[in-house]
């Protein structure tokens, strides 16, 4: 299990932006086990009319990653690319083919006595935990076990048909959970 991924990491860009940097530095950077990908901001013009900017992150971003992860803080639910990221991720097209998929709680996020609200992870990396296609970790700095997390989730890519059916967000929402 020496194969690295191409990584797509998906996470909320004011909030997580420095655990997204340690995740690079740490995996990629220090440890080499994975080939990091994300968008940065100011990489996608905010003005475009979101059909466009779904395309473009499916067609240019994600295109070439094997497995998506989700850095899961407090309000990462909240956010459209994030689902965006997620829905593209596990779409099966003719030009680009679906991604593994797994969510990591941030060290930020509330995990009191190990368990979590089901309605403050995005809808649809829940949706996908349920029917088994996604799992979900806690931060960890060890490469092997992250390497081993990605490995899972590129395996169950093809073993496991994923959820997709939630509504795409049509903007961020602001609420304190989902449902």
């Amino acid at each position: 299990m020496n194969e690295k991924h191409k990584t797509f990491i998906s996470y909320h860009h004011a909030n997580d932006e420095y655990y997204k940097t340690e995740f690079k530095r740490l995996f990629s950077d220090l440890h080499d086990v994975i080939i990091p990908w994300d968008v940065e901001i100011g990489d996608i013009d905010p003005n475009l009319k979101t059909d466009t900017i779904r395309r473009k992150i499916r067609d240019e971003y994600l295109r070439d990653s094997t497995v998506t992860v989700v850095l899961i803080g407090t309000q990462s639910w909240q956010r459209k690319h994030i689902d965006w990221e997620i829905a593209s991720s596990i779409r099966d097209t003719q030009s680009n083919s679906r991604s593994g998929l797994f969510g990591i709680f941030l060290p930020t996020y509330p995990l009191p006595e190990n368990k979590y609200n089901p309605y403050t992870i995005p809808p649809r990396l829940y949706k996908n935990v349920e029917c088994g296609f996604a799992k979900l970790h806690k931060w960890s700095n060890n490469p092997y076990e992250l390497q081993n997390w990605i490995h899972e989730a590129f395996e169950r890519r093809v073993k496991i048909t994923p959820d997709n059916s939630y509504p795409l967000f049509v903007n961020n929402r602001n609420t304190n959970q989902w449902q």
